[in-house]
């Protein structure tokens, strides 16, 4: 006696594997976007004939155009800025901190606040500026 077979059934296709791509992608540009502290407000650097690129870590103070300070993309007043970097600096040797300021902000605004952020025991503190599109 035969038996007959049972037909075979065509395997559906399995998406885990585009999924999973798709899943990968996805963290990749999650992680290669902007990862630095943005600034709450228009920060437009000023230009610069010289300059070295900016080194990656640390905090991030932003100066606007009328005097307002955001630390790591969240606005605060001048001593709760210097209170949180002197708490940093404690504990982080060396803190590198960029100033991000305005290109119109005052510097009766800004060179004060590097003095302050330097004598709270920051390792470093650089300005970020742009480079002449000129090149000269």
């Amino acid at each position: 006696m035969k038996l007959a077979r049972r037909p075979r059934r065509d395997r559906p296709e399995t998406i885990v594997a585009l999924i999973d791509v798709v899943f990968f992608l996805l963290v990749f540009f999650l992680l290669i976007g902007r990862m630095d502290a943005t600034a709450p407000f228009e920060v437009t650097p000023p230009v610069a004939l010289s300059g070295s690129d900016m080194p990656g870590g640390g905090a991030t103070v932003s100066v606007a155009e009328d005097g307002t300070l955001a630390l790591d993309g969240r606005v605060s007043g001048r001593t709760p800025v210097l209170e949180r970097l002197a708490a940093r600096a404690a504990v982080e040797t060396g803190l590198l901190v960029r100033i991000n300021a305005h290109g119109a902000a005052r510097l009766a605004d800004v060179l004060p606040l590097a003095a302050e952020i330097e004598a709270l025991g920051a390792g470093e503190v650089v300005l970020v500026v742009t480079p002449d599109p000129s090149g000269q």
